[in-house]
């Protein structure tokens, strides 16, 4: 995928590592950030997922090549990289963008579109970690987040397929939707590349009856070491 994603160090070669600076470059990135539907057709979508590993000092990013239209998995990569910043509320894309780059670099193909588990543009500076993956690859992304990071919401459904804005600062940033019957709300935001529409219709869609949509449930499977996919092609990427 070297044609398509770019290298660590060309992403934050003008960042001069404190966080004042990194505050400014997302606000500069989130200016980059298109939330109209620019993506291909779907044939091949991936899931991402990031964890860390001996107290932090590591970090483990897992992804999972999909069929668009089965959700079969093909193939699951995995990377180890030296974490190289703490962690620091807002800018996890930081910490977690380099291993994300190298797992998606280590993949037999380029995906259509990224599901990430995290942020798109539900971002207090609107450049979560799918916002900026998107941004800086090229690529179609969307988030899907497990809990709020900014923003207010209305009364949800307890329904499947409810949804509500999820506004911040009279903008509306994604949804909050029922991804299952009862279960916890996922919060669901256009990363880049995709409308807030089709954001969230795409993830109610991946839906396989689970609370996570089927491209990051599992990717956080294989983040979480509960298991590689079976049939699928695997490869495992030690960065030391």
């Amino acid at each position: 995928m070297s044609e398509v994603v770019t290298s660590a160090n060309s992403v934050f070669q003008d960042w001069d590592g404190s966080v004042a600076s990194a505050r400014a470059l997302q606000t500069a990135l989130a200016g980059q950030v298109r939330i109209v539907d620019d993506y291909p057709p779907l044939q091949v979508i991936a899931g991402v997922d990031v964890g860390f590993e001996e107290g932090g000092a590591v970090t483990r990013a897992a992804a999972v090549l999909l069929d668009a239209q089965t959700l079969l998995p093909v193939a699951q990569s995995v990377a180890r990289v030296p974490t190289s910043m703490p962690y620091v509320p807002g800018l996890l894309s930081f910490r977690e963008l380099p291993a994300l780059l190298a797992v998606l670099e280590s993949l037999p193909r380029v995906p259509d579109l990224i599901v990430c588990d995290g942020q798109g543009i539900a971002h207090p500076r609107r450049l979560g970690i799918a916002s900026h993956l998107g941004v800086v690859t090229g690529l179609p992304t969307i988030g899907v987040a497990k809990n709020i990071l900014c923003g207010e919401h209305g009364e949800l459904g307890v329904q499947r397929g409810a949804k509500v804005p999820l506004e911040h600062r009279g903008d509306m940033i994604g949804w909050v939707l029922r991804s299952k019957d009862g279960v916890r709300p996922l919060i669901v935001s256009p990363g880049h590349r995709v409308s807030m529409q089709s954001a969230v219709e795409l993830v109610l869609g991946w839906g396989r009856g689970y609370r996570l949509p089927e491209p990051t449930r599992l990717a956080d499977r294989l983040a979480s070491r509960r298991g590689p996919m079976p049939g699928a092609e695997s490869r495992t990427m030690e960065l030391f």
